[in-house]
C-alpha cells in the first residue's frame, strides 16, 4: 500500500475545498491517507507565516478573490466570511485522532470533512465542544467515547507529534501534502499530486 501524508487544519478554507476531492483521488490510485491534523499556530512563527489577521491588506483583499473563485470552479458551498473564524481547532483536531482510534480511518477521514463543512458551510463553532459533540453524534460516532479519547496522553502526544513532525518536513500551510518523499502546498496543486498517484500507481510500470 501506497502512503500521501494529509498535514491540515479545520479552519483552512483551502484544506476544506480540497477535502473530497483529495480523498477521491486517493482511492481511485489505492492510496491510503495518514490524517495528520497539526497546530498552525506553532508552525507560522517558525515558517515567516502570518495569522490572517496580521497579514498586509492586500493580501487579506486577495484572498478573498480567490476564494471565490475556487468556490465558482469547483461548486462548493463556501461561506466568504463565516460567523465562527478564526476559531480554536485543536479540540477538533484530537477528535479526528481519537475517531481514527475507535472507529478507523474511514471514520476519521468522514469525521474531517463534517468539521470543515460546520465552519465553512454551517456557520457553526469548532472551538465549542456541545456543537463538536453534535457533528459526531451525526456522524453515527461515539461523542462521548470520542470526546474522552481525544483528551487522553496518547492522543494528546499524537497531536504534538504530528506538528513537530510538519515542522520537520518544512510545512508552512494547510492543506500540505507529502506523496513519495515530494510535498505539495495547497488545494490548487491536486492536479500535480493526482498526477503523481497515477504515475506511482500499481498499473503504471514505476511503482
Amino acid at each position: 500500500m501506497r502512503f500521501c501524508d494529509y498535514f491540515f487544519v479545520c479552519v483552512s478554507p483551502w484544506t476544506y475545498l480540497g477535502h473530497e476531492r483529495f480523498l477521491r483521488a486517493a482511492s481511485a490510485h489505492q492510496v491510503e491517507v495518514r490524517l495528520k491534523p497539526m497546530n498552525l499556530a506553532e508552525i507560522f512563527p517558525l515558517s515567516g507565516g502570518l495569522p490572517l489577521a496580521r497579514r498586509a491588506p492586500q493580501r487579506q483583499a486577495y484572498r478573498l478573490v480567490e476564494l471565490e473563485r475556487w468556490r465558482a470552479a469547483t461548486g462548493v458551498e463556501l461561506r466568504l466570511h463565516p460567523k465562527y473564524f478564526p476559531a480554536d481547532d485543536r479540540l477538533a483536531a484530537r477528535c479526528i485522532l481519537a475517531a481514527g482510534e475507535i472507529a478507523g480511518l474511514p471514520a476519521a477521514q468522514q469525521l474531517t470533512g463534517a468539521f470543515l463543512r460546520m465552519v465553512w458551510a454551517e456557520d457553526r463553532n469548532i472551538a465549542s465542544e456541545s456543537s463538536l459533540r453534535e457533528v459526531i453524534e451525526a456522524q453515527k460516532l461515539p461523542a462521548d467515547r470520542i470526546l474522552a479519547e481525544a483528551e487522553s496522553p496518547k492522543v494528546l502526544a499524537q497531536y504534538l507529534a504530528n506538528t513537530q513532525e510538519a515542522i520537520e518536513a518544512q510545512v508552512f500551510g494547510a492543506p500540505w501534502y507529502v506523496f513519495e518523499g515530494i510535498p505539495y502546498w495547497g488545494q490548487d496543486r491536486l492536479d500535480f499530486l493526482e498526477r503523481a498517484f497515477a504515475d506511482h500507481g500499481p498499473n503504471s510500470g514505476a511503482g
